[in-house]
């Protein structure tokens, strides 16, 4: 009996020091100098050249796609190359970008949802020097459950809402992930996640809008197995950047992915919004 609950000890320390350095990871990449935190405004392009508060130039876009037009003693350096006067970035891809720096700024040039924008990121916003983390449930390896990846005959485009009004995304859905929890059967439609043969959910449940963020969170899942497999890890549901900022353009979850259980793990509300949406920590 001894042998059996130290080893079920060290396992369970073992889970809870692997969550703890991926929670680490996760707070190091939002308040990276140049990450969600630092961004100090969301601007979207017409054909209007605008000057834009918190970047050089006069930015524009049209069939060509985006332009800046750099006034005197202005210059971006874009792929490692000095520019100035007028720079063309071309037409972008949807959920692609270009990163152009002015001095220690960085400046992402993307298309969201259809629409060219532009988001400089200062590290020194105060969104970012003023981060204190994020607080979460404690890591609870009940959390930790296994599913079963089913693919769908084909890709299912499927459009979701976003984090800013009026704008919507799609992605292709190559499949739904079927499981139980609390003795209920379960599913979430899953996308293609950033890694090959990984997926990504999106979900809210019933703590959304509680103790953790209304919109939504995600989750991240390995590769299913050769029989369709998969581990689903609800301790590291994570917040998507417009938990922190309003200047990020996340998908919705798709209908239904809106649990009606209570995932009582991963990240909590952050700090920033917690005062007016619900518990602090």
């Amino acid at each position: 009996m001894t042998v059996q609950t130290t080893t079920t000890t060290g396992t369970a320390d073992a889970f809870a020091e692997e969550w703890r350095a991926w929670h680490a990871a996760q707070e190091a990449r939002l308040a990276d100098p140049h990450g969600f935190l630092a961004i100090t405004g969301l601007h979207f392009l017409d054909a209007e050249p605008r000057r834009l508060p918190d970047a050089p130039g006069a930015w524009t876009t049209g069939p060509e796609g985006v332009t800046v037009v750099l006034g005197d003693g202005e210059e971006l350096t874009v792929d490692g190359e000095t520019v100035r006067g007028e720079h063309r970035f071309g037409v972008l891809p949807e959920r692609g970008g270009v990163t152009a720096l002015w001095g220690d700024v960085a400046i992402e040039v993307a298309k969201r949802g259809g629409n060219d924008i532009v988001r400089p990121r200062h590290p020194d916003h105060p969104l970012r020097t003023a981060f204190r983390g994020t607080p979460a449930f404690p890591p609870d390896p009940r959390w930790s459950v296994t599913g079963r990846y089913v693919a769908f005959d084909e890709p299912r485009p499927t459009t979701v809402g976003a984090a800013v009004e009026g704008l919507q995304h799609v992605y292709d859905a190559p499949g739904r992930i079927e499981f139980e929890l609390d003795g209920r059967s379960l599913a979430l439609t899953a996308f293609n996640g950033k890694a090959p043969g990984e997926l990504l959910v999106l979900f809210t449940d019933a703590t959304s809008g509680v103790t953790t963020y209304a919109a939504n969170r995600a989750l991240f899942v390995a590769p299913p197995a050769a029989d369709g497999t998969v581990a689903l890890d609800f301790n590291r549901a994570h917040n998507l950047p417009c938990a922190y900022t309003e200047f990020a353009t996340c998908p919705l979850p798709p209908a239904e992915n809106r649990l009606p259980v209570a995932v009582e793990a991963g990240e909590k509300i952050p700090y920033e919004r917690a005062a007016g949406q619900g518990e602090r920590s």
